[in-house]
């Protein structure tokens, strides 16, 4: 069974930065797609970011463009979602996933983490 732990969630002040991490259990961590993903209250969830397996390729919803950067320490069985300039409208629940590539993230083969909440005040 694979697992996912997310952590380095909190409060920041506008403007401020934080780095959320999640490891995964299991031996084949280096074959997962893995994605960021966040939900604030009363809204849907929101693609943030995702990285494939080697690290190669890397996708950002627009929004967090320039901002948010995905990486991934696959010796560490570890995914980052370094967060700068942050504003309000980033608080929400972030969730860290892992994935087959081309697979949907809510299919069976997908995994999600319990998710760490960040909240950016004005």
């Amino acid at each position: 069974q694979v697992q996912l732990v997310e952590s380095g969630g909190g409060l920041v002040q506008a403007g401020g930065s934080l780095r959320l991490s999640c490891v995964v259990s299991g031996r084949t961590f280096s074959t997962y797609v893995m994605g960021w993903f966040r939900q604030a209250p009363g809204k849907e969830r929101d693609f943030v970011a995702s990285i494939t397996g080697s690290g190669g390729s890397r996708s950002y919803a627009n929004s967090m463009k320039g901002r948010f950067t995905i990486s991934r320490d696959n010796a560490k069985n570890t995914v980052y979602l370094q967060m700068n300039s942050l504003k309000p409208e980033d608080t929400a629940v972030y969730y860290c996933a892992a994935g087959v590539r081309g697979r949907s993230w809510d299919g069976p083969d997908a995994y999600w983490g319990q998710g760490t909440q960040v909240t950016v005040s004005s």
